[in-house]
């Protein structure tokens, strides 16, 4: 016993000259020695101007993890790659994820653009299936058995699904997936940062732990998550913390996402561990009188006593152009309402008389007729298919956290599909009745009712 003791101290003290020749403590030698290859996905899943944010959120997080030593061979980059030469960027060529107009798109890796971010190519990247890849660079996920991976997405969502800029990732499909991945033994710990609507739905009473995935979202299962640093047009409320007055009526970054880049540049990812990010998130991002969401935790949340190094590499502090306040200072937009933030502002910024004030105003008038027209169509399906007195209650009823969204995920597919047929495609607005969609599939409707009363809601 006293010989195993001694051998111990004694490579210890090897251990620590090692690492005193090297300029570190015993601490973070050890941090780094036993950490694998990092790798990343990142994730905007989004396209058209007014959704400048969610690609500008993804330049930002591959800057930080660039800055922190991970190689671009293990950085996977999905976007649209329609707004930094997009005609509207008054910045051509740059994209700014904050008000002080840093470019985040130099250097960026196009592994996934245009019709190639979708989520097959995205669950076969996570899959390392290179052989289902369609288009892009072929980077996969290439892990091994003591990687670290960190996967951050940023896009529009809804109960139970967020968005591709064609087509849906499902949450089912999202579980399934990562349990494939764990059942690969490809990699040692992951952890999953997602900023959606409802995004907590994604995982609520889906994600089993024991998979060693740690999981953060922007949302709980029944709320929207933000947009902030927004420009509203002709003089709007934006008092501080506001974008160059060049970029009416568009939202620079997510409220959740911002929050998590910002505290990751400003603290040591040395020794602030995932925990703490996630109460400083959580603390910035939380819900009040006028904005805001519940940030949550998933998955083994025994892993949010790692330091973020071990994810995202390490950097110098960089205490410059960041705003870590509890309560963001700047304008904030419910992520719903971005398009028709950005339509009110173009109108109020135009000039009275011109055909751009026109045009903008007859597509604000149509974007509200289709808001209140797929409001009024689920309200009708309701009615149809539960009475008027009780259609609303169905619809609407949340269940309770740690149960998920729907029983059966088919269900839920073919009458997001059957209703898409006779009511036209959801919007990003739209997608918040998949709540009403799933509880129609909950209380046992026949897909002959659904088609019925979803082509006589619509028809009329």
């Amino acid at each position: 016993m006293i010989f195993k003791y001694n051998v111990f101290v004694a490579l210890v003290v090897v251990l620590s000259i090692w690492a005193n020749i090297e300029g570190r403590s015993v601490s973070k030698f050890l941090t780094e020695e036993t950490v694998g290859t990092k790798w990343a996905v990142l994730v905007a899943g989004s396209n058209g101007w007014f959704n400048y944010r969610h690609q500008a959120d993804v330049c930002h997080a591959y800057q930080i993890l660039k800055k922190g030593g991970l190689k671009d061979e293990n950085i996977i980059v999905f976007m649209y790659d329609d707004i930094a030469n997009n005609t509207m960027n008054p910045r051509p060529g740059v994209i700014i994820n904050n008000p002080h107009g840093q470019d985040v798109y130099k250097g960026v890796p196009k592994d996934y653009v245009g019709e190639d971010v979708n989520a097959e190519n995205f669950f076969n990247v996570i899959l390392a299936n290179k052989s289902g890849i369609t288009g892009g660079s072929g980077k996969v996920l290439n892990s091994g058995p003591n990687d670290h991976i960190f996967i951050y997405y940023t896009d529009h969502g809804g109960p139970g699904i967020i968005s591709m800029p064609t087509g849906l990732v499902y949450a089912n499909d999202l579980i399934n997936v990562l349990k494939k991945k764990h059942a690969s033994g490809t990699y040692s710990k992951l952890v999953f940062y997602l900023e959606a609507c409802e995004s907590g739905s994604m995982f609520d009473g889906l994600l089993p732990e024991g998979l060693n995935i740690y999981v953060t979202t922007a949302s709980n299962p029944n709320e929207s998550s933000w947009g902030t640093y927004c420009q509203m047009g002709a003089g709007g409320p934006c008092l501080v913390e506001c974008p160059p007055p060049e970029f009416k009526g568009v939202c620079l970054g997510d409220l959740y996402s911002v929050a998590w880049m910002e505290d990751s540049e400003a603290e040591d990812r040395q020794t602030e561990t995932l925990n703490d990010q996630y109460n400083t998130v959580a603390n910035r991002t939380a819900a009040n009188l006028t904005y805001g969401s519940h940030v949550m935790q998933y998955g083994d949340t025994v892993l949010s006593v790692d330091v973020l190094f071990q994810y995202m590499g390490a950097a110098s502090v960089n205490h410059s152009h960041v705003s870590m306040n509890s309560e963001s200072s700047s304008q904030n937009v419910d992520q719903r309402d971005v398009e028709l933030f950005y339509l009110t502002s173009k109108y109020q910024d135009a000039p009275e008389g011109s055909d751009e004030h026109f045009e903008t105003g007859v597509k604000l008038i149509k974007t509200i007729a289709e808001r209140s027209k797929v409001d009024n169509s689920v309200k009708h399906i309701g009615d149809l298919l539960f009475g008027v007195e009780k259609g609303s209650e169905v619809l609407q009823h949340v269940r309770p956290a740690g149960q998920p969204l729907v029983d059966n995920r088919d269900c839920l597919k073919s009458y997001i599909e059957t209703f898409e047929v006779h009511c036209g495609k959801l919007s990003s607005y739209g997608k918040k009745h998949i709540r009403g969609i799933a509880n129609i599939c909950n209380a046992g409707i026949e897909s002959e009712q659904m088609a019925s009363a979803t082509a006589q809601a619509c028809s009329s």
